[in-house]
């Protein structure tokens, strides 16, 4: 309450109030000075107002004492309980911690006073979550209560907190918050093999690299810590097979290292372990973590295909061998148990010649055909062995090489190439014309040494002489000093040439010598028999090409005025009903039977009404070739006769057109035995029709004897 010395009580003052909330917080009685609050207040919301009060006269207005300044403090009352700072919190510790280890802090905040009494102080407690996990009471921090948690026995936990302010104490107000607790793993498990034994079968044709069996230990562990790796420790297979991890499923993979031989071993028994490839050695006093077992591997054996001695062989043999000369013999055994005798053949594919053949008891291979080294060298064939009693994939092949070689001299040296050469007219004695040399197909230990000599038979007369270099070449020297080309044009010298090997080959060859005009230097200037220089004029050749093109020339020009001719021909009908098939189509219905005006039909009955006279329509007509008349066909005439006629004609017609045509003719025939039933003959006759007799000729006619009878019958009455 506000009062004011000059207040006399006679009503002439007047309180006003101003500041934080006055006139809605807070108000003030005009007369008396009294301030009220006019609702609750919150001291979380403002805890201090600050007032300024003022007595003034209440006419003039006037303050008749100095402004009063009034701070109003809001006590504290305990009306807000703890809140923490989220509703859930989430949190991980390892498995098989220790006691004591630090979870997570958990953190309260009270909005009441903290320095008026103890309603702010905020007290912590667990209150779901013992005896695993405990709570300090003033810090909010969780920490484990419980040794070796195992998370393999149970991974997730919730935790309720609760903080209470008032220092704990009866009536005070509380709030609580959520904790999820959840265990990560640790590598505490070691591998297990759910079993000590394992058996597994392989065919001894396993290929290479390939899977035999899979094999898996268990880890109650989970990710890296779950990962194993496999190894075979020992055995009697510990060379033949191989084991791999399977890095999705964590398995062990045995596959084949080498290969299987069932004749050989067919059983391994192998020792398998598996070990954690990520080992904490907190945990290495919980055993070794590894674990082993035994593998038994069976061999199944498989009908194999027969094994040669050798991967490949290579044989020789002489050029000049008789024919059914065995040059060698391969050798297979069936590998399996069973030791089945094998059958030998060669595949022909590898010899089309049919050059080889085998015997198939004992593989002895010998020559079938002669043998010859300059044509062809080696020979590379492959035998085929096979069991007797054929089963499925019993056959084994053998590459082959077989090589001829030079043991036989059968080939006669021979000029290195064809030699044809000239000698002038005006050329001297002992002049070098031409340089000889030869080559021999047959291989020699020693190399080839070829000697040269002119053939009996020119060795006196010929007009040349041969000299023998002795280094496989010979030279042509001319024996006169002058030649005449118009009495002697060509000279042909024989020349034998032998080689040195045994038995000694020779052949006689022939080097062609032309007579020539030369000039002073000896350069060619023409031959009588033949230039060998280029000619000025035409050759044969060129010739007989020039004539062949003007023949040629001539035929395109007679062939191209041949079809300008025939295009001349050309339909007189130009439409679109023109269909090259002698159709022509009226489009003109008529007036039935009534309609005599339209034309006469009667033609279509008569062929004798045919104009003869008339020329065809479709091309335009000749004058070469007169039309010619055909007989008409008799009424009694039978329609395939008259059909074959008008065919026949048109056939030998050579005023026809070259394309096919189609002829239509509306020739009925007169082999009916009930005439023609055709309204088309009734245009030809004055008298009406009878149609009593349709009647008579069954139920198929039955439906036109309804129609034509009854109109017959009113007639009639």
């Amino acid at each position: 309450q506000l009062h004011s010395d000059q207040d006399k009580g006679d009503g002439s003052l007047k309180y006003i109030l101003s500041g934080d909330g006055a006139g809605d917080l807070f108000i003030i009685n005009e007369n008396t000075g009294d301030i009220q609050a006019t609702k609750r207040l919150d001291r979380e919301e403002k805890p201090v107002y600050i007032l300024r009060a003022q007595a003034i006269n209440r006419r003039t207005g006037r303050p008749v004492e100095p402004e009063s300044e009034f701070i109003i403090k809001i006590h504290d009352i305990n009306d807000n309980e703890p809140m923490f700072t989220k509703d859930v919190y989430n949190a991980s510790i390892p498995e098989m911690s220790d006691v004591g280890t630090f979870v997570v802090q958990v953190t309260a905040t009270d909005a009441d006073d903290p320095t008026y009494g103890n309603s702010a102080k905020v007290v912590y407690s667990i209150l779901q979550g013992q005896p695993y996990f405990s709570v300090e009471s003033e810090t909010g921090i969780i920490k484990t209560a419980l040794l070796n948690m195992d998370r393999e026995n149970r991974e997730q936990y919730q935790v309720v907190i609760q903080a209470k302010d008032m220092g704990g104490q009866m009536g005070g107000l509380s709030g609580t918050t959520t904790v999820n607790i959840t265990l990560t793993d640790v590598n505490d498990n070691p591998p297990r093999f759910p079993q000590s034994t394992y058996q597994f079968r392989a065919p001894e044709s396993t290929p290479l690299d390939s899977p035999v069996g899979r094999i898996k230990a268990n880890d109650a562990d989970v990710d890296e810590n779950a990962e194993i790796e496999y190894s075979i420790t020992e055995g009697d297979g510990y060379d033949m097979f191989g084991i791999t991890t399977d890095k999705d499923t964590q398995e062990g993979i045995i596959t084949v290292k080498k290969a299987l031989d069932f004749e050989n071993k067919n059983l391994y028994i192998l020792k398998v372990e598996a070990t954690n490839t990520h080992v904490d050695p907190r945990f290495l006093y919980l055993g070794p973590f590894k674990d082993s077992a035994t593998v038994r591997i069976q061999v199944e054996d498989v009908d194999e295909p027969p094994m040669f001695s050798r991967p490949a062989y290579i044989m020789e043999v002489k050029e000049d061998v008789p024919l059914n000369s065995i040059i060698g013999t391969v050798t297979a055994q069936d590998p399996d148990a069973a030791k089945n005798p094998v059958k030998y053949s060669v595949d022909r594919h590898t010899d089309m010649d049919r050059v080889f053949n085998i015997n198939s008891g004992n593989g002895s291979i010998f020559t079938s055909k002669p043998l010859d080294r300059e044509t062809l060298l080696w020979h590379n064939i492959t035998v085929i062995a096979a069991e007797i009693i054929h089963l499925p994939q019993s056959d084994s092949k053998l590459a082959l090489k077989l090589g001829t070689q030079v043991y036989v001299n059968d080939n006669a040296p021979e000029f290195a190439m064809f030699y044809e050469t000239f000698v002038c007219e005006n050329a001297k004695a002992e002049q070098l014309i031409q340089t000889l040399s030869a080559v021999d197909k047959d291989d020699s230990y020693n190399g080839h040494q070829f000697s040269f000599s002119l053939a009996p038979e020119a060795a006196s007369s010929s007009n040349f002489t041969l000299q023998d270099n002795r280094d496989n070449t010979a030279a042509i020297f001319t024996r006169k000093t002058r030649y005449n080309r118009h009495e002697t044009s060509t000279y042909f010298l024989p020349v034998v040439i032998s080689d040195n090997d045994y038995p000694i080959q020779s052949s006689t060859e022939t080097v062609t010598i032309r007579v020539c005009a030369c000039d002073h230097r000896g350069k060619m200037l023409s031959c009588n028999a033949e230039a060998l220089i280029h000619p000025t004029g035409l050759s044969t050749g060129a010739l007989i090409a020039i004539l062949l093109c003007i023949i040629i020339l001539l035929v395109t020009v007679v062939l191209f005025a041949a079809l300008r001719r025939q295009r001349k021909k050309e339909p007189l009908i130009i439409s679109k009903e023109d269909i090259r098939d002698n159709i022509v189509s009226y489009n003109d219905e008529g007036g039935g039977e009534e309609d005599t005006q339209a034309f006469d039909i009667g033609t279509l009955r008569n062929p004798e009404a045919i104009d003869d006279n008339k020329l065809r329509r479709d091309i335009v007509p000749e004058t070469l070739f007169m039309p010619r008349r055909t007989a008409t066909a008799r009424d009694n005439t039978d329609v395939r006769d008259f059909i074959n006629q008008r065919l026949k004609e048109n056939d030998t017609d050579p005023t026809a057109p070259p394309y096919d045509s189609l002829a239509t003719y509306a020739y009925e025939g007169n082999g009916s035995v009930a005439e023609s039933l055709s309204s088309l003959e009734s245009v030809t006759t004055d008298g009406d029709q009878d149609y009593d007799y349709l009647s008579d000729w069954g139920p198929r006619f039955k439906k036109l004897a309804d129609m034509y009878g009854p109109m017959d019958s009113d007639k009639d009455s």
